[in-house]
């Protein structure tokens, strides 16, 4: 993972943490060829309100701290499973049900990861 793409994935850890999200699972694509994207940030929120204002906290870190808007940004409708575009990295926040069911570190298992441990 090179410095640039480390930078925004740490300002997203960051993120999540001030909001009190938990299961934070780091997958590096950057070695798998025809990747989308050079890695995949996921958490989980205990409810939609808080999947809102774990993405709500990400959206104004990465545009305060380091510039960067997503291209786009989906599932604010229902907050069960926002997806943040941010071309090298993607963000997905999920309720906890929700990420069971899509379980993409399963998809990805083949990729280097990282847990990040949970803040009490």
């Amino acid at each position: 993972m090179t410095e640039e793409i480390k930078k925004l994935v740490d300002k997203t850890v960051e993120a999540i943490q001030d909001k009190k999200g938990r299961g934070i699972t780091v997958i590096d694509l950057s070695g798998i060829d025809g990747c989308i994207t050079k890695a995949f940030v996921i958490c989980e929120g205990g409810s939609p309100s808080q999947v809102d204002a774990i993405s709500d906290n990400i959206e104004e870190k990465m545009r305060t701290d380091l510039n960067e808007k997503p291209m786009r940004v989906v599932g604010r409708e229902n907050s069960v499973w926002v997806a943040m575009d941010y071309v090298d990295i993607m963000v997905h926040v999920f309720v906890p049900e929700t990420r069971e069911h899509y379980d993409l570190e399963h998809l990805w298992a083949d990729a280097p990861s990282e847990v990040i441990p949970d803040i009490a």
